[in-house]
């Protein structure tokens, strides 16, 4: 531990007690890193307040110290964010975890930032609304977590980004001060935005505490269909009908590419075929609503239309919600994929949706010629432009891993896509933030880190140089 480091540990340890304050001793087994496999260092202590005062306390006096501080949600990153580096202090939200106000009037729910996605889910049903952002880490990924990365998931297409269900935000800057308001507004025009200048910033220009969250109506009908399809312009064509024609709108696109869909298909136990026949692509295709026996009806009419028109090669409804959770389970596979490909490298990348195709056959081409014996599986919420692929090349070492990455990233560029659409940029996509941002944009976002952060301590290292 440095000499400034332990002058900063002492004063926690007196302004806050063993009680918030951990020492490295003490820590046990604890996971100090997030999922992106980038390695923890070596913290000098961990936090754990209760309030926001706390953190008020802990973020006034780290900075007095200059001491560099990694926040923490439910560790489900994949960019390093949340990672605790050596010399830092770790600062956890996890025991800032009460649902604070479910406001049925305003249709908003105030909570802790560390607050567990899927509680909140289960409590805006229990009052008859609906919290439609979900990802496959829903019962672990905190609120502060997806604020601060501006998480999207598998909903995004038809109720947005996290940004969009915010309201809200209470946060505490690298001075200690406290900003934001729990403001339950949709219309709330004064001046800078603060709230959205912190969803999507990684911990890196403040610590959100609290947040008020917007809810939408519950629906009562859910429609889900697996259709097959047999070229990418069939695969567009029944996006552009299903938004302009089911009256519930489009709540889930998932496409799934045949190297994805063989894979899961041949790998992951228990899983349904849900047609018979080889397709092009797959899609997932979801409808939500108020009228479910109308939205369910209009439904099987707008699918049987398409399968007359030669746009879909074959579908199959699901009848009940078994059924539906069963489409889901083969889009939600990827959760299985750690111990199936356990060097595999991933990626989470988005493009607008007319270059998809062209980036999915390129990047996959890439890699059969460059790694022959590779796998590269694609698939994603295509609506919004996102797509992931997964790379698993034989016999993977640390120079074909950042190989890999300049082919997909330099793909990325050529396109005009995005190195990151939901997970951030953390450490480990820090280097090719350039190769979608510009210098000018570069430079007004350091400029905005130095003016809340002058001395550097909220996650330094994370999305800018240090």
């Amino acid at each position: 531990m440095s000499a400034s480091g332990n002058d900063a540990v002492k004063a926690l340890l007196a302004a806050l007690g063993p009680d918030v304050v951990t020492l490295p001793d003490a820590l046990g087994e604890r996971r100090l890193s997030d999922w992106s496999r980038v390695p923890a260092g070596h913290p000098v202590a961990l936090l754990r307040p209760r309030t926001t005062e706390q953190v008020s306390q802990a973020l006034a006096i780290c900075n007095a110290h200059r001491q560099p501080v990694a926040v923490q949600g439910g560790l489900t990153g994949l960019a390093g964010s949340a990672t605790a580096y050596d010399g830092e202090v770790a600062l956890s939200l996890e025991r800032m975890r009460a649902i604070v106000e479910v406001d049925p009037v305003s249709a908003t729910m105030t909570v802790e930032a560390g607050v567990v996605l899927q509680q909140v889910q289960e409590a805006a049903l229990e009052a008859g609304y609906y919290f439609p952002l979900d990802l496959g880490a829903r019962g672990s990924c905190t609120i502060g977590g997806v604020v601060g990365t501006n998480a999207g998931g598998n909903r995004v297409i038809k109720y947005g980004m996290m940004r969009e269900q915010v309201l809200g935000i209470e946060a505490v800057l690298a001075d200690g001060g406290i900003v934001g308001g729990l403001h339950k507004m949709l219309k709330n025009n004064t001046g800078y935005d603060l709230k959205n200048l912190l969803i999507g910033a990684e911990g890196t220009l403040g610590v959100v505490t609290r947040v008020v969250l917007r809810l939408r109506p519950r629906p009562t009908g859910v429609s889900t269909a697996w259709c097959g399809l047999g070229d990418f312009a069939a695969v567009t064509t029944l996006l552009r009908r299903a938004q302009a024609g089911l009256i519930g709108g489009v709540s889930a696109f998932e496409v799934m590419w045949p190297s994805y869909y063989d894979f899961v298909l041949g790998n992951v136990a228990d899983l349904r075929r849900p047609l018979e026949g080889r397709h092009a692509y797959n899609v997932l295709l979801e409808t939500d609503g108020p009228e479910a026996e109308a939205q369910a009806e209009q439904f099987q009419g707008f699918l049987a239309t398409l399968l007359e028109e030669g746009v879909i090669e074959d579908a199959a409804i699901a009848m009940s919600e078994r059924d539906a959770a069963e489409f889901w389970r083969i889009r939600d596979a990827p959760g299985e994929f750690m111990s199936l490909m356990p060097d595999m490298v991933a990626f989470d990348i988005s493009f607008a949706v007319r270059d998809l195709a062209e980036a999915a056959g390129r990047l996959t081409e890439l890699m059969a010629s460059r790694y022959p014996g590779s796998l590269a599986l694609v698939y994603g919420h295509l609506g919004d432009g996102n797509i992931h692929l997964l790379v698993d090349a034989p016999d993977i070492t640390d120079a074909i891993r950042q190989d890999i990455e300049a082919l997909v990233y330099g793909v990325v560029s050529d396109l005009g896509g995005s190195v990151s659409a939901e997970h951030g940029i953390g450490v480990k996509k820090r280097k090719v933030l350039g190769l979608t941002r510009t210098p000018d944009e570069l430079a007004a976002m350091t400029a905005i880190k130095r003016a809340l952060d002058p001395n550097g301590v909220l996650n330094p290292g994370r999305i800018l140089q240090a």
